[in-house]
């Protein structure tokens, strides 16, 4: 099952995380607050998370709406939320932030990476609103256990980023491109065919694992329609 693409899904709670790992999730992100496009969840709502599925769980440290970090207090604070993730038990994160020109703000990143050393991450969407996709790759190229982007192309979603996924999937060997591309932010069933063809291996829904909205439950049924597309 080596080969097989990582399906990642949205999990509020340990319901969604249950019915997410029942339809053929093989990753979950774990976040609060869909409002503001998800952030950090709670120690308390990790806990109950990993006891109740094992797959493995990427959690956002994020605090505040956008891609900026906020203040040096809201940075502070994020760092002890990440620190207290970790002693949770808590191994992979996701996270992503720009400065107010849209480049990438290390010294945020290189603060939390100080907190999670040793443990792999994600650079989330904040690549879609970055100024230079390209010089944000080869500036983040070296950093410890970045190992994945999440990213629909563009901001607008998958049906704009569409081409630039595409692009960047045939950059795959090149120096700051290595990390896997996980797909998410508007992305339907009718655009997998062309990025399986592209080579792309990863994919992330949210809403999409959820008949009725964020207000209600992941669907183990809406997760395994996206499984056996993504392995057809």
């Amino acid at each position: 099952m080596s080969n097989r693409a990582l399906l990642e899904v949205i999990a509020l709670d340990a319901e969604d995380a249950i019915a997410a790992q029942a339809g053929g999730a093989d990753r979950l992100e774990l976040v609060t607050d869909m409002a503001a496009d998800g952030l950090t969840p709670s120690r308390e709502a990790f806990a109950s998370i990993r006891a109740a599925v094992d797959v493995p769980l990427r959690v956002m440290l994020r605090l505040t709406d956008g891609f900026s970090a906020g203040t040096h207090d809201d940075v502070e604070a994020l760092v002890r939320a990440a620190a207290g993730l970790r002693e949770e038990g808590a191994d992979e994160f996701v996270f992503g932030f720009l400065d107010a020109e849209g480049h990438p703000d290390l010294v945020t990143v290189e603060r939390l990476l100080a907190v999670i050393s040793g443990c792999s991450w994600t650079f989330h969407r904040a690549i879609d609103n970055a100024t230079d996709r390209d010089a944000l790759r080869k500036q983040l190229a070296d950093l410890p256990g970045l190992d994945t982007y999440l990213t629909a192309g563009a901001a607008g979603g998958v049906d704009d980023g569409l081409p630039t996924l595409l692009a960047e999937a045939a950059r795959h060997d090149e120096p700051g491109y290595e990390a896997r591309l996980l797909v998410g932010g508007g992305l339907r069933l009718e655009h997998l065919p062309a990025l399986r063809a592209a080579g792309l291996d990863g994919f992330h829904i949210g809403g999409a694992a959820r008949p009725h909205g964020w207000s209600g439950p992941v669907s183990a049924d809406a997760v395994r329609a996206w499984r056996a597309a993504i392995d057809a």
